[in-house]
């Protein structure tokens, strides 16, 4: 799939869009680090250690980071390509995705918090039904408010801050609630490109609202499971409407 932003560039679909590449970048990092993890291996513990301390940052603001796996997995991926605005955009979305990963993973040694498939919106939508049992309406949950929240910001900075709140809670979760950073780190970047960030906003917000619908109601798996293609990742910010009032300036 060929973005809005990699449009603007002149990127064809010949081509992977950098999109797709900003994924590939962070699955096949986390996918190298995180059995090495969970087998408690010293390097692969001491690196997630590493990789937490820039969780909620910019890449600029964690020198320390500085030369990051994924960052370089990146860069091969990014070789040849001509260097221009979207690079830092790609950098930055991988980045902020794989130091959340590394938070959300920290001290649990029983399962993965990357895995393919599992959406935001979805985690989001399973955390309230953990946390409240009540039959309070997940509409109204201060959780369901913090997702919309994400999607409203108006800077990365605010993005990468209020995705660790909700991080943070996923990681103490009764149960694991894992997410797919790859296809978190493609929407951060699109998210970045302001004509793509609506399209992404909604997502988000079908992502919540797909995960509330019975998986048997629906004859076929969760939203955020794997093998789930109910979100349209080609949903573009020119449609008209709202979805979920994830739209800009709620």
């Amino acid at each position: 799939m060929t973005t809005t932003s990699d449009k603007r560039l002149g990127k064809q679909t010949k081509e992977p869009s950098i999109q797709r590449l900003v994924e590939q970048a962070t699955r096949t990092y986390i996918a190298r680090l995180q059995p090495r993890y969970l087998g408690d291996h010293s390097v692969a513990v001491a690196e997630l250690a590493r990789l937490r301390r820039g969780a909620g940052k910019r890449a600029h603001q964690a020198q320390e980071l500085v030369g990051v796996g994924a960052l370089e997995d990146l860069a091969e991926l990014l070789e040849g390509r001509p260097d221009s605005d979207f690079r830092k955009a790609a950098e930055e979305a991988v980045f902020l995705a794989s130091t959340l990963w590394a938070l959300h993973q920290q001290s649990r040694r029983d399962q993965g918090m990357h895995a393919k498939d599992r959406s935001l919106g979805g985690a989001v939508r399973a955390l309230i039904r953990l946390k409240d049992s009540s039959g309070t309406d997940d509409e109204e949950s201060p959780l369901r408010k913090r997702l919309v929240r994400v999607g409203t910001a108006e800077s990365l900075d605010s993005v990468a801050v209020r995705l660790r709140e909700i991080v943070l809670l996923l990681r103490t979760a009764p149960e694991p609630l894992p997410l797919d950073y790859g296809r978190l780190a493609g929407q951060l970047y699109r998210w970045q490109h302001r004509p793509d960030r609506a399209g992404v906003q909604r997502e988000w917000g079908r992502e919540f609202h797909l995960a509330a619908t019975a998986p048997r109601a629906r004859g076929r798996k969760a939203p955020g499971a794997e093998g789930d293609d109910a979100i349209d990742t080609q949903l573009g910010a020119d449609e008209e409407g709202t979805y979920g009032g994830y739209a800009a300036g709620e």
